[in-house]
């Protein structure tokens, strides 16, 4: 059985704020089965987007859909975040403000 995901955001964010960064829901979707993008600020103008994902072997996975080793203009995430939000009205989006730039995701995170 799956986690409903406002449970899943709601331990996220907590990951988040014990981490010492700051972490919020910035668009709510279904509670109980949508899709979630997490986005992650370095309070630089740069940001992170990772989206879900199934591997190989049907486990969960974060695929990090930031171009390049620097991320990308936190400009470009949010208009990406926009885009996929008018087609997918049950989308959550998680938004965690972090200098260091960790994620706080548990599963693997794989580049693009």
């Amino acid at each position: 059985m799956e986690l409903k995901t406002g449970i899943w955001a709601s331990a996220l964010i907590r990951r988040a704020e014990v981490g010492g960064a700051f972490a919020t829901v910035a668009r709510k979707g279904d509670s109980d089965a949508g899709a979630v993008l997490v986005k992650v600020a370095t309070r630089d103008g740069r940001a992170r987007l990772y989206a879900p994902a199934m591997d190989g072997e049907g486990e969960r996975i974060w695929l990090d859909l930031s171009s390049g080793a620097l991320g990308m203009e936190e400009a470009a995430v949010d208009a990406y975040a926009r885009k996929r939000a008018a087609t997918d009205p049950d989308l959550w989006i998680i938004e965690i403000d972090d200098r260091a730039g960790r994620h706080f995701l548990t599963e693997p995170v794989q580049a693009s």
